[in-house]
């Protein structure tokens, strides 16, 4: 089976705790991260880009890098991914594709990460 994180970003509150926890879990040198926070914004939308009601664009994306392995050690003893289990908005969610694709609501704000390494 194949895993994966489903990360509805619309409510993401740039919180860091997915990247703090991932990089305390792992032990990740400076520079180094299993999942990292970026930023898309802000920058002010016109009104032919405005059909949100919002002025302002601004999205925190946690994406997975390529050191990400879903936390192995920690999903085969039946526990969650570090970051899914620290994330204050609860934005993030782990299991295979299969479940986290029928999760999905359509919503322009979802994406769904398969890391490369992965145990399975």
């Amino acid at each position: 089976m194949t895993y994966g994180l489903l990360i509805d970003y619309e409510y993401c509150t740039g919180c860091q705790s997915c990247e703090v926890s991932c990089k305390m879990e792992h032990d990740l040198p400076v520079g180094k991260w299993g999942i990292r926070l970026y930023d898309d914004g802000p920058w002010q939308l016109n009104d032919a880009e405005n059909a949100s009601g919002k002025d302002y664009n601004w999205n925190r994306v946690p994406v997975p890098t390529d050191l990400c392995d879903l936390c192995a050690e920690r999903t085969e003893r039946g526990r969650e991914p570090i970051c899914v289990h620290h994330c204050l908005a609860n934005v993030m969610h782990y299991g295979t594709v299969e479940e986290l694709a029928a999760m999905m609501d359509g919503s322009m704000k979802q994406v769904l990460f398969v890391p490369t390494h992965q145990n399975g």
